[in-house]
């Protein structure tokens, strides 16, 4: 079982990546265009991300509950239902978000922005609407093909969308002269372009031929369980996330804020970028936790949970032995000042036992996902972030004097805490009962079989 989750771990990791690098680029992009629209780029991303990305991504978790089970169960009409309704809620919820953006100066302005830097990163924010509504439906086609294990779609589409993104960013950033709007544009029609090669993929799929012709009510009937589990879905994963931009915004308010933040932010990019990684684990994990049950195989799911928590441990090991040996150099890729490198050094252990929480953390966030755990996963998030570890940090930060060391603290005992919120929860869970729940879910039931299912499901049960 190990061995499965890892397979379809790995080209996860690719496809994490490669969607994750798009907003990167467009920021590097128009970051060579001086130090005005390199800061305007970067928090109109960093509000962007908190605003809009970041909600859509959690929303479209639903899915992995949904559809994961829905496959297991061979409800196929209900993988599509689900999916499209996915599609019609988010996209709905984008034109909230779109209004929030175009007046997106202003609310700089109430935080006492420079006035020039609000102005630009509004006119980003508005040309990057359009991509906000194609990444609200690229998270749910990916969902989709992720619940079905179908992991090459997925890594051919968002490999080839990257692989446009960086001329494309580069012709309308430099050549057109387009600047800052250039970069937002191009990130928008790459998101749309991957959009396109997966939808694609999926007209080509026996699955869509079998279900295209599925009724309104179908759909519109899938919007309320799909709803159900948005919201507290968007609620496990933003809550985190906004943990983190609240973490820099404090180190803002220090004596030496240039130096706070600068440490801080490099060890955010790391902190994100293991993430990024380790979350294909919790993927993989969601996906086969999640078939399993709705198959009514506790036993696959059991083994599944199991073997990502293994995994998580590994990776944990391995990137701690890796970033502590290399604790007075890896810094370098960001800075070469002296002061921020000795600065990153001492925060470097801290930031490996943060590194092992948010290992098993990503993967137990996927083993509720796929189990339906999203209500837990953000009651969890609001004691363990907000109760705990940001008060702690705050004191440690600005009360104990421990400054940048203190607030980086704070947020690993948070997620500390979350960590072992969940992994209670799945060491005590009763997987037959688990499986008995995940078929309920799922109403309606055909009689007719499915041989690649079933042959999928049956390797399952070998542990």
């Amino acid at each position: 079982m190990m061995k499965k989750v890892g397979y379809m771990a790995a080209p996860m990791v690719a496809v994490a990546i490669s969607q994750y690098l798009i907003q990167v680029i467009s920021m590097v992009m128009a970051g060579h265009l001086g130090e005005l629209s390199l800061s305007s780029v970067a928090i109109a991303t960093s509000l962007a991300n908190v605003t809009g990305f970041s909600l859509l991504t959690g929303m479209a978790g639903a899915l992995e509950t949904l559809c994961g089970q829905a496959f297991g169960a061979e409800q196929f009409r209900k993988i599509s239902a689900y999916t499209y309704s996915s599609m019609l809620c988010l996209l709905l919820f984008c034109f909230l978000v779109s209004l929030l953006w175009v007046f997106m100066d202003k609310l700089l302005e109430l935080f006492h922005q420079n006035p020039l830097i609000s102005h630009l990163a509004c006119r980003y924010s508005i040309w990057l609407i359009p991509g906000l509504f194609g990444f609200a439906v690229l998270q749910s086609m990916t969902r989709y093909f992720q619940s079905q294990r179908l992991v090459l779609p997925l890594f051919l589409s968002s490999l080839g969308a990257l692989c446009f993104h960086v001329p494309f960013c580069w012709l309308l950033v430099y050549k057109t002269r387009f600047g800052i709007t250039g970069a937002a544009l191009s990130t928008g029609l790459s998101y749309w372009l991957n959009v396109a090669l997966l939808w694609l993929f999926m007209r080509d799929s026996t699955l869509y031929r079998e279900t295209k012709n599925l009724r309104p009510q179908e759909i519109f009937s899938s919007m309320k369980p799909f709803l159900a589990l948005a919201f507290p879905s968007a609620m496990m994963l933003c809550l985190e996330w906004w943990s983190f931009e609240l973490l820099i915004l404090m180190s803002g308010l220090l004596p030496n804020s240039k130096l706070e933040t600068s440490v801080l932010s490099i060890c955010l990019a790391m902190s994100s970028l293991h993430y990024v990684l380790v979350n294909a684990v919790g993927a993989s994990a969601s996906t086969h936790v999640s078939n399993g049950l709705g198959a009514g195989n506790p036993k696959a799911a059991r083994a599944a949970a199991i073997s990502a928590v293994s995994l998580a441990a590994i990776d944990a090991t391995i990137v701690n032995l890796t970033l502590y040996t290399c604790r007075r150099n890896w810094s370098i890729i960001f800075s070469k000042e002296s002061e921020v490198v000795d600065y990153v050094t001492q925060i470097t252990p801290i930031l490996c036992l943060s590194i092992v929480s948010d290992s098993f953390l990503a993967v137990l966030s996927g083993i509720a996902r796929g189990t339906g755990w999203q209500h837990i996963g953000a009651y969890a998030n609001i004691g363990s972030f907000y109760l705990a570890g940001i008060p702690v940090g705050l004191i440690l930060c600005f009360v104990v004097k421990l400054r940048g060391k203190g607030l980086w603290i704070g947020i690993f005992i948070g997620s500390t805490l979350q960590m072992i919120v969940l992994a209670l929860v799945t060491f005590f869970t009763n997987w037959e009962k688990e499986a008995a729940k995940a078929r309920d879910r799922v109403i309606e039931m055909t009689p007719q079989s499915n041989q690649v299912t079933e042959s999928i499901l049956k390797e399952d049960v070998e542990v």
